[in-house]
């Protein structure tokens, strides 16, 4: 009998590392399918307030805390990474005095969630042929239910470093996390445990202290909240700490001592798209309805729409341009989307304050 079929034998996950590692994905470790023990920590989360508006995860807390909830008769879980670390290049020559945003690595690129929608499907395809007769297998990218992170390390994946987020000690913190559910029972990998020492460098590292200690993050006050899950306007006292940030932010992430084993992407090596490093901010604010679409189509900055973005370019001029940014940020008071209108007169009440106090 096979583990498809609910006998209870364990098949050997080594198949399946090999499996995943032809198909691109740098990294794969199995673990099974029980609540992971941190679940009650999502709870305490939500009942702070620390999830800020971002009501989904209420919404499916029960699931994320119980992975049979999220595919009846689970019994193992897959979890994948895949590296999306680039060498920097440094600081763009051109057009040195025109500000220049700053965007999350991750994002520099096309849509990684179409891009691993192949070989996460051909590797579940996989596990069902292994599982046998009546194997069910569901996968997600940062998409489902799930506390991926916390599963992740039960695998041995990585560890869940102080600033929440999946710390490798072979890929470092540039990574992506998917993971594949299947009622196949495969045998499990030892879990990881916390690597962190007594480092506190990306504690230390948050610009706005969204990591008022180890292990719990205040959405309310993470610069990537701010920046791109959240639809209304930045609250006024983040937005001299969001800096030149236009869509994320990774400085706790680059902090990370264990970035010194990253490695290279493969699996997404060939969908950076260019110009996305660091952004011209007064061209990106000239974007209309229709360039914004042109330039992000099938990028994750699609996300935030065009309000949202040039709601972001806004403040990030504001924080570093000059009076010769006051012309593009003026258009942009009059733009007929109030939320980016707003925070262009702000940007240039900063900016003419910031010369008066130079020239004082």
């Amino acid at each position: 009998m096979n583990a498809g079929d609910g006998s209870g034998a364990d098949l050997p996950g080594d198949a399946v590392g090999a499996r995943a590692l032809e198909l691109g994905f740098d990294a794969c470790r199995i673990t099974d399918a029980s609540p992971p023990a941190s679940a009650p920590r999502l709870f305490e989360a939500l009942a702070d307030g620390r999830h800020a508006d971002m009501e989904w995860l209420a919404r499916n807390a029960a699931k994320r805390a119980d992975p049979g909830l999220v595919l009846p008769g689970a019994r193992s879980i897959v979890t994948l990474a895949v590296s999306y670390h680039e060498p920097d290049a440094g600081p763009p020559a051109p057009h040195a005095t025109r500000p220049r945003g700053v965007v999350a690595r991750y994002a520099r690129r096309a849509d990684y969630h179409d891009d691993l929608k192949a070989p996460l499907a051909a590797l579940a395809a996989w596990i069902d042929a292994a599982g046998g007769p009546g194997t069910r297998s569901l996968w997600y990218v940062d998409t489902g239910p799930v506390l991926e992170r916390d599963l992740a390390q039960r695998a041995g994946l990585g560890f869940v470093g102080r600033h929440t987020g999946l710390v490798s000690r072979t890929l470092g913190n540039w990574f992506l996390i998917a993971e594949i559910l299947t009622t196949a029972a495969f045998r499990p990998d030892a879990p990881e445990h916390n690597r962190c020492g007594k480092c506190t460098r990306c504690l230390d590292a948050c610009p706005t202290g969204a990591l008022p200690a180890p292990f719990v993050l205040d959405a309310r006050r993470c610069i990537s909240y701010l920046t791109i899950e959240n639809k209304g306007p930045i609250p006024e006292e983040f937005r001299p700490l969001v800096g030149n940030r236009i869509f994320g932010c990774d400085d706790c992430l680059a902090a990370c001592p264990w970035n010194r084993f990253a490695r290279d992407a493969t699996l997404l090596l060939a969908n950076a798209r260019t110009g996305f490093a660091a952004p011209d901010l007064e061209e990106w604010l000239s974007l209309d309805d229709a360039g914004f679409k042109r330039l992000f189509a099938g990028t994750p900055m699609a996300r935030t729409k065009r309000r949202g973005l040039l709601r972001n370019v806004c403040v990030a001029l504001g924080n570093t341009g000059d009076l010769r940014s006051l012309p593009a940020l003026e258009r942009a008071a009059a733009d007929p989307e109030p939320l980016v209108a707003e925070h262009a007169r702000w940007a240039i009440v900063a900016i003419i304050a910031r010369a008066g106090r130079a020239s004082g």
